[in-house]
């Protein structure tokens, strides 16, 4: 009988093996999370990037020109620069401390440090990759202008759609990205082979990380360093001095002065003397003046900015803080007579819960006839038995103050307008019941032998309100207060639905101007940078209320 050579490897064969094993137990994973990563990013990441694609560009329904930080500098004025030039030290900054990190976590492995190198060669293709994606999109996006006054078929556009990937443009990207790609490919799994670490999959990932954080950090300064280079030499040539620069610098150490003075201040609550504590408190409040006149540079960076952007942010401000103390504070209060043993508990969370799951249409117009401007409506019926005159309600723009006092209050005490008011009115009406709901659920979580024990003691009911029941809930009262501030800075439906054309200047808030911004003028490069600057917004809050008031949370 001839002799059969060596049977070639079979998959069971080749998952045999130990790294083998591994190996299959990776792909496993990564086949169960592979569903999940195509959703994060088609719904998430691909989103946020192509907006701020939008963003960089003069986008009316077609790609136009490219901007740069136009549109930003257009909506918040020179204080973009400002912005984008922190964003970047920031974005520097984490890298560094994520590349600190796998420094420190690789005391006993520091050949792991070598995964930097198939990590700078990930970033290069990712970049690349990005550049080409882009490029072609673009490309891709004009197909409507292409064959504009061409019979439209399905023939022609997948023609069309055939030829955006042959376009100079679009293969001048594509093959340094497909090289890039086949070298990243190439040495992470040469570097995989020939470093034996215990984690060598997280290490190539954080090399990853580290190095396309560095690379966007490079990027994002790279072009706030080209704008202010050419707005300034704009300036120049028109004779004008564009101090951007000074700005940069005070404001930065003006809002650095002021983290100072935080951190002293904290420093001085904790003194174990008072001679301490008097002298740190007096270097906080001289750091918190120098951070004062230093930060007053701001008005001049905002001097340029949009005006109804700026008094959108003003409407949003007057708008959540109207309504987020007022509605966490009456739903904490049903709460706890809920909570108390009454008849009918089930039936009054119900009544109270309804307005939060019934459709905003249908209450909003509801709420639209009971604050009609006609003398006759509802709501002016039940005034007029105090002797108070019939009001316009939705269609009355002036500040509730004003309207109150008279025309001897300052413009800056003038207060919502009476239109905002009535939707402050509505939001609160509609959330009183979820917040009611919830901090129920944070009551029942309290033992009850902390109450037994305070009646035990003597405790009054205040006393017991104040010293057990605030703080237990305060994990509840944090989380709602988070999700409501969020809430109203995004919110849009009920004030889109309740506002009136006499009252557009008193109540459109930021969501509303960016969507009127792209429904009416289809200005999309302008209004995605309307989004961004939203978004930047609502992120500084989030972080300063987890930073402030997350600290006081006691989760027992």
């Amino acid at each position: 009988m001839a002799t059969l050579g060596k049977a070639p490897d079979t998959p069971q064969r080749l998952f045999s093996s130990r790294r083998g094993r591994i190996l299959r137990e990776n792909l496993t994973a990564y086949l169960f999370l592979l569903p999940a990563i195509v959703l994060i990013f088609t719904f998430g990441i691909f989103p946020v990037a192509f907006a701020f694609f939008v963003s960089l560009h003069q986008w009316r329904r077609f790609p136009g020109e490219y901007r740069a930080l136009g549109n930003f500098t257009r909506a918040i004025g020179d204080f973009s620069y400002v912005l984008f030039f922190w964003l970047a030290l920031a974005t520097l900054v984490y890298a560094a401390y994520r590349l600190y990190q796998m420094w420190r976590d690789t005391d006993d492995e520091r050949g792991a440090l070598f995964f930097l190198v198939p990590g700078i060669a990930n970033a290069i293709a990712l970049v690349l990759f990005t550049n080409w994606f882009f490029t072609t999109l673009v490309i891709i996006l004009n197909i409507p202008n292409r064959i504009r006054g061409q019979e439209i078929t399905r023939s022609l556009f997948m023609n069309e759609l055939w030829n955006s990937f042959q376009f100079p443009e679009a293969l001048d990207a594509f093959w340094p990205m497909l090289a890039a790609i086949i070298v990243a490919i190439g040495i992470s799994i040469t570097t995989l082979r020939i470093l034996t670490t215990s984690r060598n999959t997280i290490y190539l990932m954080r090399g990853s990380l580290v190095a396309i954080f560095v690379a966007f950090g490079i990027y994002l300064l790279q072009l706030t360093l080209n704008e202010i280079d050419t707005a300034i030499t704009v300036a120049r040539d028109a004779g004008e001095d564009l101090p951007l620069w000074s700005q940069i610098i005070m404001i930065s150490l003006g809002a650095a002065l002021v983290g100072g003075a935080y951190w002293v201040w904290q420093r001085a609550v904790k003194a174990d003397s008072d001679r301490r504590f008097i002298m740190m408190s007096a270097a906080a409040l001289l750091l918190v003046f120098g951070g004062y006149l230093l930060v007053m540079e701001l008005p001049q960076a905002f001097a340029s900015a949009d005006d109804d952007l700026l008094n959108g942010f003003r409407i949003t401000a007057m708008f959540a803080f109207g309504t987020v103390p007022i509605q966490l504070t009456i739903g904490l209060g049903l709460a706890y007579l809920l909570f108390q043993n009454i008849q009918g508990k089930a039936l009054f969370r119900m009544i109270y819960f309804i307005p939060y799951i019934t459709p905003f249409v249908a209450t909003s117009v509801v709420f639209g006839i009971l604050f009609s401007n006609r003398e006759s409506s509802p709501i002016n019926k039940l005034i007029g038995i105090f002797g108070i005159e019939p009001q316009t309600w939705l269609l009355e723009p002036k500040g509730i103050f004003l309207l109150i006092f008279g025309d001897g209050v300052p413009d800056i005490l003038h207060g919502p307008g009476l239109a905002l008011v009535v939707i402050m009115m509505y939001t609160i009406w509609t959330f009183v019941g979820y917040n009611a709901v919830v901090f129920l659920a944070g009551l029942g979580n309290i033992p009850s032998e902390l109450y037994e024990a305070a009646r035990i003691d003597g405790a009054s009911g205040w006393r017991v309100f104040r010293h057990i029941t605030l703080p237990l809930l305060s994990p509840t009262t944090f989380f709602l207060s988070l999700i409501a501030i969020i809430g109203t800075f995004k919110a849009f439906t009920q004030i889109f639905l309740m506002r009136r054309p006499a009252s557009f200047s008193a109540v459109d808030t930021v969501s509303i101007y960016i969507f009127e911004t792209v429904r009416t003028n289809s200005r999309l490069g302008y209004g995605s940078a309307l989004a961004f600057v939203l978004f930047g917004v609502i992120l500084l809050l989030t972080i300063f209320q987890n930073r402030i008031m997350g600290r006081r949370v006691f989760y027992g």
